[in-house]
């Protein structure tokens, strides 16, 4: 039986990056870059997931040399595994494809579980969980307040044998058993696990203050929010080990055409140009050419003005003029 594969998918981001003001540059300060506090919790879920589920729990990102600070601090805390991924990132989708591609290429399966932030502090629009999950075929579950994995089959037995008992009055209410037994479950290692009966058991927020309970069957990607998990901190000694490993870098090049840059199924945008509608055909006018042009300037008509070029001293006399020819064409009132 392989073991469980959770992939805590980070990014590398400065919060306070400023556009210079003449050339318009983001510097970015390699040493304000990092994981985000919603990556950050991220990572904290893989880890507890990994450890309960009995399976490995590797941090991947998908950004330059610089981001590999943050896969140590990860290793420090106790990931298993971690993988730079260099590629294509211009948006979520062509980051969703170097993700997966850059774990095939290490070697890696499928993942199980990721677990993503469910925004990035560099204005992200947290749309790269859904194109991991469009492209995985797995369940997604966003906006996660709580995250925690179960066996199914284990945990339907307990709840059959807490609810199997008569009740009294001075025995504990059947809501607290269940309480109980759920924290306990969360921290307790399952020695025994099928990848179809695992569950993970999440609280997801909703507008207006509520929330709900989901299920989510595996493979799953899931988004934590900011707040969710305390991170854990790092040993000493671990964070020193972490400092001195040599972190892997995969290179991916070119789309799979499912939605990545330059792919058979992007769509592109050529050059604009301005509204031109579709021509239509009209009747030509009565009696010829020179018959319409007559019509349109009224040179034959019987009480014809004829034009006259004027030229005022002042814009007052131009004023003048110009409403002496209004009234006189019914345009503008007399004056009383």
């Amino acid at each position: 039986m392989s073991a469980v594969l959770v992939v805590a998918a980070l990014r590398s981001a400065d919060p306070r990056a400023l556009a210079h003001p003449l050339t318009g540059t983001v510097p970015s300060a390699p040493y304000a870059a990092g994981a985000g506090p919603a990556d950050r919790c991220a990572l904290e879920h893989a880890l507890r997931l990994a450890e309960r589920l009995g399976g490995r729990c590797v941090a991947v990102t998908v950004g330059p040399q610089g981001a590999e600070e943050m896969l140590r601090e990860a290793l420090a805390a106790g990931a298993d595994e971690a993988l730079r991924i260099q590629g294509p990132d211009g948006d979520e989708a062509a980051t969703a494809h170097s993700l997966l591609a850059g774990l095939a290429a290490a070697g890696l399966p499928a993942p199980d579980v990721v677990v993503c932030g469910d925004r990035s502090v560099d204005r992200g629009t947290g749309a790269t969980p859904a194109h991991l999950a469009a492209r995985l075929g797995a369940a997604q579950a966003l906006g996660l307040l709580e995250l925690t994995a179960g066996d199914g089959e284990s945990e339907g037995r307990a709840e059959a044998a807490a609810g199997g008992g008569t009740g009294s009055a001075g025995d504990v209410e059947a809501g607290d058993v269940e309480a109980t037994a759920g924290k306990a479950a969360a921290g307790a290692r399952l020695e025994s696990v099928r990848l179809e009966s695992v569950r993970l058991r999440a609280v997801r927020r909703l507008d207006g203050g509520r929330a709900e309970r989901l299920e989510v069957p595996l493979p799953a990607v899931c988004s934590v929010e900011p707040g969710s998990a305390r991170p854990r901190r790092a040993p000493l000694g671990a964070a020193l080990a972490a400092r001195r490993a040599a972190i892997p870098v995969v290179r991916v090049t070119g789309t799979d055409g499912a939605g990545g840059a330059g792919g058979a199924g992007t769509v592109r945008a050529g050059r604009v140009r301005p509204y031109r509608p579709r021509a239509k055909a009209l009747p030509a006018p009565e009696g010829g050419t020179r018959k319409r042009l007559l019509a349109l300037t009224g040179a034959l008509a019987p009480q014809r003005t004829p034009p006259r070029v004027v030229t005022p001293a002042t814009p007052e006399e131009a004023a003048e003029l110009l409403l002496a020819h209004l009234r006189e064409h019914g345009v503008a009132a007399k004056p009383a």
